[in-house]
């Protein structure tokens, strides 16, 4: 790129950037949610909202110079009325759709948040705990992988057929690492009801939140959380099916969370991973998936795990021949990469040797 493309690009994302900003903003002091049912103006929003009616002005005609919302014609800016289009109501609150991303701006703004830390770790090599990002960024993870949790563990697990016979059929048994704050774990349970769901983290705010969430959906009978290292979870088993989604590049010894999973699998049980869906192999400049990944990597993912004294330090960008390389390490017998179709992961089935 020449210097003049550069600079247009920083101009676009500089762009980009405050608008997911100002989205967030509307998240937070649910704008959106005021607006939900019906049009409003600027002061019919202040005045459901609580904020300041010039506040109101300037968020809504922002948001329509941005394309989320519509605006009617009327030269007095105060009674300009404002709607909210029905695709962007789901996208930003319908917590259920797989179009759902209404938590993340917020995400995105609390990796704003700890940037002083960050710029202060890439300095000392130390690393930023997973907990000092907030719930910006507990809750932008959850809340995006829940409709995905929701409307595909089913098909996952489907992938995996023998697998799936066993949690149909039951009595089984499953552990699931990383589990954040439950969703996993949630869907599982409710996609296989003669299942128990056991699911492991190391973030307390999370586990916290995850039985929370399985109270409020009537499965502590059957799901479990704990806060623990996936390398030692403390879960004798066995286990038909031991999982970890989008985690196990976050993790300090993956290795030994994989010998770990291995060791608690009853005889012809098996773990289900699904991670990043990456290149093979580097490429500059690399397309969007690359691009959104390294730029969780060096913002998140590689600062929390430094931080848990990595013995290992994937970072997001977690490649296929990666994951192989760990199953060996693993004693794994085979490391079999499935077809399911997902824009955002890979999975793997791994089998004891």
């Amino acid at each position: 790129m020449t210097a003049e493309q550069i600079t247009e690009r920083m101009l676009a994302d500089a762009v980009s950037t405050m608008e997911m900003m100002s989205t967030a903003l509307g998240v937070r002091l649910g704008l959106y949610e005021a607006l939900a049912s019906g049009p409003l103006d600027a002061r019919g929003l202040a005045d459901k909202t609580g904020i300041h009616p010039r506040y109101a002005r300037e968020w809504l005609e922002q948001q329509a110079a941005s394309g989320l919302l519509t605006a009617a014609a009327d030269d007095d800016p105060y009674a300009r009325a404002f709607a909210l289009p029905d695709d962007v109501r789901e996208t930003l609150l319908d917590t259920d759709s797989v179009n759902y991303a209404g938590v993340l701006p917020g995400l995105v703004v609390s990796l704003a948040e700890i940037l002083p830390r960050v710029a202060e770790a890439y300095g000392t090599g130390d690393g930023v705990p997973y907990a000092a990002y907030g719930p910006g960024t507990r809750h932008g993870i959850g809340g995006m992988n829940r409709p995905g949790f929701h409307a595909g563990i089913a098909d996952w697990v489907a992938a995996l057929p023998d697998i799936e016979a066993r949690l149909s059929s039951g009595p089984a048994r499953v552990l699931d690492l990383g589990c954040g704050t439950g969703w996993s774990s949630i869907a599982l349970a409710e996609a296989f009801p003669a299942a128990g769901v056991h699911g492991v983290d190391m973030d307390e705010a999370s586990v916290a939140e995850a039985s929370e969430h399985a109270a409020d959906h009537g499965l502590t009978d059957r799901v479990t959380f704990a806060c623990a290292d996936a390398a030692e979870p403390g879960a004798p088993g066995p286990y038909d099916l031991v999982c970890t989604f989008e985690a196990l590049h976050d993790m300090a010894d993956p290795v030994a969370v994989l010998r770990s999973a291995r060791e608690v699998l009853a005889p012809g049980g098996a773990v289900l991973i699904g991670d990043e869906k990456v290149a093979e192999r580097f490429t500059a400049p690399g397309d969007l998936l690359e691009r959104l990944n390294y730029g969780f990597s060096v913002l998140h993912c590689l600062p929390a795990t430094r931080a848990e004294g990595a013995a290992v330090e994937a970072g997001t960008v977690l490649r296929p021949g990666t994951v192989r390389s760990y199953a060996a390490a693993a004693d794994y017998g085979g490391c079999t990469e499935l077809p399911i179709e997902h824009d955002l992961w890979r999975f793997y089935r791994l089998d004891p040797a």
